[in-house]
């Protein structure tokens, strides 16, 4: 279908079929399903605007600015949680270095565990420093998956005072998340670092053990 076409469904008062106009946009020439995506995020539907924000990641490079101003727009305002947080995805996937302000806004006026993962994750990704005391706090979530994240991420930061918040860990009972402090625990030379490695290499799960070992192994 033709740009025109494509754009004529996302007018059309059936969602299903702006749902489809997404997936049309994927075959066409990048700048022109840009702005069909930016068409897209404007819509009234949820789904409709989760699907839009989420094809950002892949095509924001078109206009970075623009893109920005968008994403951090859904991230502060969209209604639906799931949307900002495909939002704060799409910004570390874009690798934006200056939105950690915004990033950390949302984080604290959320309460909601799939949003509060998603900027955790975001602010792995970008390295950003000032991020340190927001995951350490992350580090104390009652939700698994956001300590998981947090863990991950105070270790792609590789700022050392993250060494003593994470050592704890490593008689955690949840395995997947001394798997990831295995995995973030790799990135750090400093000895009580490379100490809780060895104590991990012996760990009672295989994958944990192996990854304290530098062996790579992905998690089951």
């Amino acid at each position: 279908m033709t740009p025109a076409e494509i754009s004529a469904l996302l007018d059309s008062e059936d969602y299903g079929d702006r749902l489809k106009a997404l997936n049309l946009i994927r075959a066409l020439e990048r700048a022109e399903a840009f702005e069909l995506i930016c068409k897209a995020i404007a819509d009234s539907n949820a789904r409709v605007r989760y699907a839009a924000v989420s094809q950002m990641a892949s095509l924001g490079h078109q206009d970075r600015d623009r893109t920005r101003t968008i994403l951090i727009d859904r991230l502060e305002n969209d209604s639906e949680t799931d949307v900002q947080a495909a939002a704060a995805d799409a910004l570390g996937a874009l690798q934006f270095s200056d939105v950690y302000p915004a990033l950390e806004a949302a984080y604290q006026r959320s309460s909601d565990w799939v949003l509060q993962f998603s900027i955790v994750a975001t602010l792995g990704e970008l390295g950003d420093r000032r991020a340190f005391e927001l995951l350490a706090t992350a580090l104390e979530s009652p939700t698994d998956l956001i300590r998981t994240a947090a863990v991950a991420a105070l270790g792609e930061l590789g700022d050392e005072r993250a060494i003593p918040l994470l050592l704890p860990l490593t008689s955690d009972d949840d395995w997947q998340i001394r798997h990831r402090l295995a995995q973030a625990l790799q990135r750090f030379t400093h000895p009580d670092a490379q100490a809780a490695l060895a104590e991990l290499s012996q760990d009672k799960a295989a994958a944990v053990a192996a990854a304290a070992r530098g062996e790579g192994l992905e998690s089951a």
